[in-house]
Parts: structure tokens; sequence; C-alpha cells
């Protein structure tokens, strides 16, 4: 039997070994983080504020685009403060919260996905029944029930993740938390039945 450990915090891996090339990376990741930040943001903003862009397939891009500007902000921030610090820690409630909210934004955005499928298919296939089928009320239900099954299956997810017992180090080789990497330091036992349960 392992010995259990309680973890308050976990060290992620350094991406450079070079104190110079962590400086560059954490530049080069702002960069990217701006960039993204500024396209989802200019996107939500146009179809928020032109009123000839309220339309279904314009509402769910705009979802899409929030949900790419939050899977990005759960990460990069905290990786940029991270090598500009020289800082490797992060606690196990930020741990918690980066794999709950990358969680909930990857579930939303496949539910959106299937529902914005369905909605250019309803647009190709039955083009003049388009307006009777695919209503207002329809696409805010569908966007609510995205954000709701997302939220629920992000909640089992963390919280049966999070209750594991950890028998190893609490190093985690990535930059970031995720699943793999929590699964991989915790109890032989549980690596097992997970490896079980893939199979």
């Amino acid at each position: 039997m392992d010995n259990l450990t309680i973890f308050t915090e976990f060290l992620l891996m350094d991406v450079t070994g070079s104190r110079e090339l962590q400086v560059l990376q954490g530049v080069l990741f702002l960069v990217i983080y701006l960039g993204a930040l500024t396209g989802n943001l200019v996107t939500v903003t146009v179809i928020l504020t032109d009123t000839r862009l309220h339309s279904p397939m314009y509402i769910f891009i705009s979802n899409v685009s929030f949900i790419d500007l939050g899977s990005i902000t759960v990460v990069v921030p905290k990786a940029i403060v991270n090598s500009m610090m020289d800082n490797k820690r992060i606690s196990l409630t930020e741990c918690a919260a980066q794999i709950f909210l990358n969680i909930l934004f990857g579930a939303v955005e496949i539910a959106l996905l299937v529902v914005m499928s369905y909605d250019r298919y309803v647009a190709i296939c039955h083009p003049l029944h388009y307006g009777i089928i695919i209503t207002p009320s329809l696409c805010s239900q569908a966007a609510a029930g995205s954000w709701a099954s997302g939220l629920v299956y992000s909640a089992i997810h963390t919280g049966a993740l999070f209750r594991l017992p950890f028998t190893k180090t609490n190093g985690i080789q990535q930059y970031f938390c995720d699943i793999p990497q929590i699964l991989r330091i915790s109890s032989s036992v549980v690596q097992y039945s997970e490896f079980v349960i893939i199979v």
C-alpha cells in the first residue's frame, strides 16, 4: 500500500532552464494572449452591438468566441506570471480551478458545436422551415443547456479527481494543471482503475 500524502500545492515544470528564455517565453505568451484576447473581444463586441448580427448563427459564434477567450485565460496568465517571476508553484485550489474551467470550456464548446451543426443542418436541408424550427428562444435554450451541461460535467469530473489520494511527488510535468498529470501522481490503485476504464 502506498503512503498517502496531503498536498496543498503543486510544482509546475519549467519549459526552459535559462532565465532569459523564461522571460522570452513569458513575453511570447503575453503577445499571443493579447492577440487572442483582442480578436475574441472584438468578435463578441461586434456581434452584440450590430443588430443585423443577432441571428442564431452569430449568437452561437459569439458564445464560441467567449469560450475561446475563457479557455486561453484559464492557463496563459498563470504561465506568464510564472515565467516572469520564476515561480513554479500553484496551489491546490488554483490547480482545481484550472482543471474545472478547462473541462467546463471544453465541454461547453463541444455541446455548442453540436448545436451549431444542427443549426446548419436545418439551414441547408430545410431552408424554408428554418425560421420556424430555429427560433431565438430555441437558441437561448440551446446555449443555456450547453453551459449547464458543461457545468455539471466539469463539477463531477473535478470533484472526483481531487478526491483521489496522492502518493507520489507533487511535481506536475507541464506548465499548467491537467487531468493526466494529476492522475500520474495519484495512487497506483487509482492509476490501474483508470487504465482499466480507458481500455
